[in-house]
């Protein structure tokens, strides 16, 4: 019988990557699970609300599910809060889970496991490059509320865990509430026809200083990997493209994929909050002038959290040779990384 698979937010930038890499590999069950699921070929979709326990033990049951990931988390005002309502949907997923044929369950977190948050997101960071073995930062953060519900329900489970932890995500999505690629994809796009200059809207440290990214398919084969390789059991691991660059190098690349020129660089933040404030009827504008998809601009583009990312003022990079170690050798080129998904966005009418 084939492995089950559960992609606990299946739509987002990750969970859709790990369902194409699943449906292409061949050999899995997979089901698909969102807020607002879709329905596509190979993938059994599974619509459910995961603050709602008893809807998330109904929808999960007698399933047979064998490896479970958990690719999504849900914004909220505050930490505290961050830790109650995913805290207890990573909760309630486990517990609906709990049946004999349950192997597995790997949990996707983030950077911010050595960041803090983003109420102290970089203010006091760890040392770079970021390994899997430094302890925890003295904050309060969801991520570390929800390892230790994978832990405590791991060992009473008995089936094995896995913590991922991402740099920022580059691939596909639309709606996702962290997504780079699509926002500065808008912001071009935008630049372009207003003729406002593509200027580098973070901070002069993440401008000149050393860091990376992850690639949703590398991630996608890196859950994959881990979770079929024994020698990966129970461990945490850092995931990125095992690429580091600067943004004032990539920024040009940027440019020239929409045939934008950069400007020099101000040497100040310059917000996407604040420059897309009133982005919204030009955006559409340009929906209707090249006839695209109609999203409005909040469904594309996450300013805040492009602002989060390149505001910081600290050098953010990780480690990858736990992985390395172990044998997963996957390597992305970053340029690549970016071209690839805003080619994907043009060619599902996201972006002209």
């Amino acid at each position: 019988m084939a492995d089950h698979a559960l992609i606990v937010g299946a739509t987002g930038i990750i969970g859709n990557a790990l369902v194409e890499r699943l449906v292409e590999n061949g050999g899995w069950a997979i089901s698909g699970l969102a807020r607002h699921a879709r329905s596509r070929p190979g993938v059994d979709a599974i619509q459910v609300d995961l603050t709602d326990a008893g809807a998330v033990k109904q929808a999960l049951a007698s399933r047979g599910i064998t490896h479970a990931f958990i690719c999504t988390w849900s914004r909220q005002a505050t930490e505290a809060e961050n830790c109650r309502v995913n805290g207890a949907m990573l909760r309630n997923v486990v517990d609906a889970l709990g049946n004999d044929k349950l192997h597995h369950v790997a949990l996707v977190t983030g950077t911010k496991h050595y960041l803090g948050p983003f109420e102290a997101f970089g203010k006091r960071g760890a040392e770079t490059p970021f390994r899997e073995t430094q302890p925890r930062l003295p904050v309060e953060n969801f991520y570390y509320v929800q390892e230790d519900i994978l832990f405590e329900a791991a060992t009473r489970g008995g089936f094995t865990w896995l913590v991922h932890r991402p740099h920022t995500v580059i691939g596909y999505a639309v709606g996702n509430v962290m997504n780079m690629a699509s926002t500065l994809a808008a912001y071009a796009v935008i630049c372009r026809e207003t003729g406002r200059p593509f200027v580098f809207p973070g901070s002069p440290q993440q401008y000149a200083a050393v860091t990376d990214v992850s690639d949703a398919r590398i991630l996608a084969r890196h859950l994959i990997w881990a979770a079929t390789t024994p020698a990966a059991a129970n461990e945490a691991f850092n995931v990125v493209n095992g690429e580091v660059f600067r943004w004032r190098w990539l920024w040009d690349k940027i440019a020239a994929y929409f045939e934008l020129d950069a400007p020099e660089y101000p040497g100040r933040p310059t917000p996407l909050v604040d420059q897309m404030r009133d982005a919204g009827p030009v955006w559409d504008r340009i929906v209707a002038k090249y006839e695209l998809e109609r999203n409005p601009i909040d469904r594309v583009a996450s300013w805040w959290h492009s602002d989060a990312d390149l505001g910081r003022t600290l050098e953010t990079f990780n480690d990858m040779s736990k992985s390395r170690r172990l044998g997963f050798l996957e390597y992305q080129e970053t340029v690549g990384s970016f071209a690839d998904t805003f080619s994907r966005l043009r060619a599902a009418r996201i972006i002209p």
